[in-house]
């Protein structure tokens, strides 16, 4: 009976040492279960907080941006610092692009996860509505460069129009002036010549003339150019290398002279222009 008792007993005894055992290694395999997933969320954790890292210092640098991006409404802006304005834009525009996209990313991975963080989720609504709120700020930023390059457009096109407003004048006034030269010329070009009876009978500046008539001048068909033209407001004398002369054209006579010199030759002084020049543009003197 002795001998009964005690296998009954070694027999329970193994079996609840067995038991022991693979409680035991169950435990052990659900630790290092445990283990895993505890490295794998920390894994992912760590890479999440990368990520808002990133993004995080990405604003920073959008921030710092935002400050050269403000367009006054009255300012003029250089062509330097607009170029400025729209480079620091595009750098804007890729930056929240990516950010969006890694935001993006890291709420999938959040979602999939085994990490359960109230506070990771809150920093990215909050960095997501920050990144909405700076993506409206530059649409604003750009609409207001638009109107600013619109103006200066305007601005080109009336300086366009004004330089060429400017340019029609200047020709209008130089054609202008031109013809005011052609006829102030025209109106102050005067035509004189002397010579003998002969030389100006030959000329058929002097036509006619007998022992009962007159010579008569300037006649249909006379030699226009044996005359010699100049302006009456230069023409104030006319050596005529002659001891005799006589004047054919009409003329005021308080309006000249005839004076002699040391060896008797004439010269005509014109003492008043435009008196002298005021009955006829030509002057005949018959000399000897």
């Amino acid at each position: 009976m002795k001998q009964i008792f005690m296998m009954v007993a070694g027999v329970l005894l193994i079996a609840s040492c067995n038991q022991f055992s693979g409680d035991s290694k169950q435990l052990q395999a659900e630790n290092d279960s445990l283990k895993l997933q505890l490295a794998k969320n920390e894994s992912e954790l760590n890479e999440m907080l990368g990520i808002l890292n990133s993004v995080e210092s990405d604003i920073q640098s959008i921030r710092e941006a935002e400050n050269y991006l403000n367009v006054e409404k009255d300012a003029e802006l250089s062509s330097s610092k607009r170029d400025q304005i729209k480079a620091n834009m595009t750098m804007v525009v890729e930056t929240i692009k990516k950010n969006k996209q890694q935001l993006s990313e890291l709420q999938d991975k959040l979602n999939k996860s085994n990490v359960r963080s109230s506070a990771l989720q809150k920093t990215i609504d909050r960095i997501t509505n920050d990144l909405n709120e700076k993506s409206e700020l530059l649409v604003k930023l750009q609409g207001d460069l638009g109107k600013k390059d619109e103006q200066i457009r305007q601005m080109s096109e009336q300086v366009v129009a004004l330089n060429t407003d400017v340019q029609i004048l200047e020709e209008t006034n130089t054609s202008q002036n031109d013809l005011i030269n052609r006829q102030d010329k025209t109106l102050n070009t005067i035509y004189y010549c002397f010579g003998t009876k002969k030389e100006l009978s030959e000329q058929l500046i002097l036509t006619g003339g007998g022992l009962f008539s007159k010579s008569k001048t300037l006649q249909e068909g006379f030699n226009q150019e044996y005359f010699i033209s100049a302006d009456k407001r230069k023409l104030s004398s006319i050596p005529l290398f002659s001891k005799k002369a006589k004047m054919y054209t009409n003329h005021p006579e308080n309006s000249y002279r005839l004076i002699k010199d040391s060896e008797g030759e004439i010269t005509l002084e014109i003492e008043n222009q435009e008196d002298f020049w005021s009955l006829s543009k030509y002057l005949v003197i018959e000399v000897n």
